[in-house]
């Protein structure tokens, strides 16, 4: 559990806000009825983080040093990249929260209770007309929790009341009520919040977005509502920036807009660049107002009847599965099995990266072969997903959890039932070794030497077979290693013999299992590690 958020970790928050949005956007645009029943709340609020992320990359290290430095960073990138009104009002709880947090070398609980507090003001302000019921409700509820001072504590919190106040929604909305359900943009509110928690419990955000996606997938056809009241007499969503304006000159376009259409914004980044966003009939009269007070620049103007059922593909097939290696032997077996594998003794983000984007698919989940690889992983995922590609990275600590994943993944699923249904193999699968020892120490049964052969189960030893490492001393090892595991459950055994592994250590085990434990089946396959001597996998 984390204690405090330093710039890695606003990081990987943004990153993980991309991703937990990419897996609820469907269910959110489909809920999408105020104030206009477009459908793309989903979309422009993954859009609007994704700019947010993409510019945390690009900054130069000095520009994001510390975590308040790189929600700044984040809330501009947030802001330029802004999409329709959740969008703005998203960029805004950024702007209000890095004002909060301005020279904060790492986010403490209290800090983060003030910069939501300072998100949820800087939101509403940028509404000319709020409205309760909407994602400004559910702000104010997630700022007002009091989940005391420790950090955990008070995002737990705050997305605990964010929650509670999204199921009141459709009480304080009539437009929802009808629709028969919670506000869009609230519920985007709710997954930023959650992605928030997961991260500071050190959880995959996305992992844990996917089964919260699944379990709130609606059964039967999607929503189909007249748009809501007020709003269908204008046609067009403008939207523009612009810069160097004082705060008189953007009240003053504020005030132009009201008189043209609803939904207005004009909202800054305190740095100098304004967006600007309003729902007209007059698209000329919308553009003609902000030259006025400056010079537009990156004018976006969509009507709603042209607007698209969904996305245009830019992926030449679904999903995909990655794992990252570091042994010749197991990739050639994940290989067999369909899987795109960057193998490497020493793999890079960049390197695994080239693999994911590679594929072409628009949905990438990643398998690290160890626990040394997941933070090579993340980082690549975290650049894939801000260029758009929905990637997940489920944990492995071990490449027989690897294979675990492997041997449930169904590409006729949906990725999200997929995703899980790989994570929690994974997770089910016990993992153990056979290693030599290279120094004496002291373990949690007791010393050992150099040469002498150590079997772990699960991370730690569990047996010490006194060296120098023979054949049957190996072979010894291996079978008290699977049958502590095997005495804690379990039917499936598989095994991953090393490179240098002598040819009966394998042929001991599976002796023993025939005459011992008959009920249990081994495979065995070559991985080609140097270290481990063995590695085992208990299902």
């Amino acid at each position: 559990m984390l204690e405090a958020l330093d710039a890695a970790e606003v990081r990987r928050w943004v990153a993980a806000c991309a991703q937990s949005l990419d897996a609820h956007r469907a269910g959110i645009d489909r809920i999408n009825v105020f104030p206009v029943a477009d459908g793309d709340t989903g979309s422009n609020l993954l859009d609007t983080l994704r700019a947010a992320l993409e510019a945390l990359l690009r900054a130069p290290a000095e520009q994001r040093a510390d975590a308040g430095a790189a929600v700044g960073v984040a809330a501009r990138g947030a802001l330029a990249g802004a999409r329709g009104n959740s969008g703005v009002i998203a960029s805004q709880v950024l702007r209000g929260m890095a004002e909060a947090l301005r020279g904060r070398a790492v986010i403490t609980g209290p800090d983060l209770a003030r910069a939501l507090r300072s998100g949820a003001e800087r939101a509403g302000a940028a509404v000319s007309d709020p409205v309760p019921g909407t994602m400004l409700t559910v702000l104010d509820a997630a700022a007002a929790a009091d989940g005391g001072p420790d950090l955990h504590g008070v995002a737990a919190a705050a997305a605990k009341a964010a929650a509670a106040a999204l199921e009141r929604t459709p009480d304080q909305l009539p437009a929802l009520a009808e629709a028969g359900v919670v506000d869009a943009g609230g519920r985007g509110v709710v997954v930023l919040l959650d992605a928030l928690v997961a991260v500071i419990a050190e959880q995959p955000a996305a992992l844990v977005a996917a089964v919260r996606a699944r379990a709130t997938e609606p059964v039967g056809a999607s929503l189909v509502t007249a748009r809501e009241g007020g709003s269908e007499l204008y046609a067009y969503e403008v939207m523009y920036l612009l810069r160097d304006i004082d705060d008189a000159a953007a009240d003053g376009l504020r005030d132009e807009l009201d008189h043209l259409g609803d939904c207005v914004s004009v909202v800054g980044d305190g740095d100098g660049l304004w967006t600007v966003h309003v729902h007209c009939n007059d698209i000329g009269a919308a553009i003609e107002a902000g030259i006025e007070a400056g010079r537009p620049t990156r004018i976006r103007v969509a009507r709603f009847a042209d607007a698209p059922a969904s996305a245009p593909e830019r992926f030449a097939r679904d999903r995909a599965v990655v794992a990252a290696v570091r042994d010749a032997d197991l990739a050639e077996l994940l290989l067999a099995e369909g899987v795109a594998v960057l193998r490497s003794a020493d793999p890079d983000p960049y390197a695994l990266l080239e693999v994911i984007t590679g594929t072409t698919a628009a949905h990438v989940t990643v398998l690290p072969g160890d626990a040394g690889l997941m933070a090579v992983a993340d980082e690549a995922a975290i650049r894939a997903v801000a260029a758009g590609q929905d990637v997940v990275v489920v944990p492995c600590a071990s490449p027989v959890q690897v294979l675990a994943a492997i041997a449930v993944h169904d590409p006729r699923r949906r990725a999200g039932d997929d995703v899980v249904a790989m994570a929690e193999a994974a997770a089910a699968t016990r993992r153990g070794e056979v290693l030599i020892a290279a120094e004496d120490g002291i373990t949690w049964v007791g010393p050992c030497r150099a040469q002498d052969v150590l079997g772990f189960a699960d991370g730690e030893v569990v047996l010490i077979e006194p060296g120098p490492p023979e054949p049957a001393v190996l072979a010894r090892a291996a079978i008290g290693v699977v049958e502590r595991m095997l005495a804690a459950g379990g039917e499936l055994v598989t095994a991953l013999v090393g490179r240098d592994a002598p040819d009966g250590v394998a042929a001991a085990v599976a002796e023993h299992l025939r005459r011992e434990r008959p009920d249990a089946d081994l495979t065995v396959h070559r991985g080609g590690q140097r270290e481990p001597v063995v590695i085992f996998g208990v299902e």
